[in-house]
């Protein structure tokens, strides 16, 4: 088994890997070009769990991200980095991230600056994400390349996703059970994977539920053998949880469903590390995936160096933006970990999980809102609307996400109160 020393030695070696060298040598024909003038922020009204970044440029270029912060919280960390002048009168003619008037090519150095920042408080890791993204976003837009190809290149021929299984009326009713299978083999998308959150078997206290009850457990299987029967060989499932549960409790939840052949059960734990962690990884036939609030490496070292989980599930907008996200890929790597993306955000998160997921390795699937009924995010651009295919998702070979931002749609879906770009 390979030991923590060796892990961490190699971690360092793959931290500034090939895939960094590559941007580097992308980047080169066009450092000191153009510089940042305005990082902005801005809610849209069906964003729960994030907000849109903007970053402009001397140059007219603008990169976009998304945050894992709202736009109120985004904007104040935003003024935090980057206004020349400080709480209790320091001065920072550049901000203390240093990024006003800064190359944004300069990727690597901006997510160091940024994640770095400790006094007087520590990073707010949701909106350096947004940034980050951002960044990344302009830089394929000043080298001409689609992002993947500043990552490396691509693994894959787009990204595999996984779906929703929320539209079920009831999963105790076999003929519900039935009919939701037919409605979703109709769907253009072809999804072929879908999870199914706990509460669909049984009613869960927030944020924690008590130790389970024999009958809460015969329900979960109940309710998971009837879409299992339904689905048959045409979906795999998975069951979702939101970190309510205690140790015995995830234990239980996992031998409910073992005999179901699942395909993971999701954040059944609180979600930072603890030994509960590694029993139930002891305890379970089943994959366990966890990782959607995790931030940075940091944060996802523990599980992976316990190897308490089988498949991290890194958010983009939550854990570091695309480098943050890449360098926990790379150190998932040493242990063969599969990653996978959650992602419940706007088009700029589902083309920048896409465009990450083509150049990892070890990628797993990207959980997805795409083909929801009025398929309303896929309004958010005005070039050709992003197209699922049995189950994957392409991203357009344009520069940066290659997403062609429809104001309109943004204005629109602009809470009222909410400024422009404010």
């Amino acid at each position: 088994m390979i030991t923590r020393r060796a892990l961490l030695r190699t971690a360092l070696a793959v931290s500034g890997g090939a895939w960094m060298a590559n941007y580097r040598a992308l980047a080169a024909p066009f450092e000191g070009q153009v510089r940042i003038t305005a990082i902005k922020a801005m809610q849209l009204d069906f964003q729960f769990d994030g907000c849109l970044i903007k970053i402009e440029t001397d140059a007219g270029l603008v990169g976009y991200g998304e945050t894992g912060t709202n736009s109120a919280m985004a904007r104040a960390h935003i003024d935090h980095l980057a206004l020349p002048a400080a709480f209790g009168g320091g001065r920072h003619p550049n901000g203390l991230a240093q990024l006003m008037g800064a190359d944004p090519l300069s990727i690597e150095k901006h997510f160091y600056r940024m994640t770095a920042v400790q006094h007087p408080y520590t990073s707010l890791t949701g909106t350096v994400s947004g940034i980050d993204i951002a960044l990344w976003d302009l830089a394929g837009k000043i080298t001409g390349q689609p992002l993947y190809k500043l990552l490396g290149g691509a693994f894959r021929d787009g990204c595999p996703m996984y779906s929703h299984g929320d539209r079920l009326r009831d999963m105790h009713d076999k003929s519900a059970c039935r009919d939701w299978v037919a409605e979703m083999k109709e769907q253009p998308e072809g999804f072929d994977f879908f999870k199914f959150n706990l509460d669909q078997a049984f009613q869960i206290e927030k944020p924690y539920h008590p130790t389970l009850r024999s009958e809460e457990l015969r329900k979960t299987h109940r309710g998971y053998a009837n879409v299992r029967e339904a689905a048959g060989d045409a979906f795999d499932i998975a069951v979702a949880c939101h970190g309510e549960f205690d140790t015995p409790s995830s234990i239980g939840i996992c031998r409910a469903v073992e005999d179901l052949g699942l395909m993971f059960v999701e954040d059944a734990l609180n979600t930072r590390y603890s030994d509960g962690w590694k029993e139930l990884k002891r305890a379970s036939r089943v994959p366990l995936l966890t990782g959607e609030k995790l931030e940075l490496l940091r944060e996802f070292k523990p599980f992976l160096d316990a190897q308490a989980v089988d498949i991290i599930h890194p958010d983009i907008s939550f854990a570091g933006g695309i480098t943050g996200c890449r360098k926990i890929a790379d150190y998932a790597a040493l242990t063969r970990t599969p990653v996978a993306l959650h992602n419940v955000g706007t088009l700029v998160r589902t083309y920048a999980s896409a465009h990450l997921s083509m150049a990892i390795q070890n990628f797993y699937r990207s959980e997805s809102w795409l083909g929801r009924p009025g398929r309303l995010r896929e309004q958010m651009t005005q070039g050709e609307p992003p197209a699922v295919r049995n189950g994957r998702l392409r991203v357009p070979e344009k520069p940066g996400l290659g997403l062609d931002i429809n104001e309109d749609f943004l204005r629109r879906q602009k809470p009222a109160d909410e400024p422009w770009w404010g």
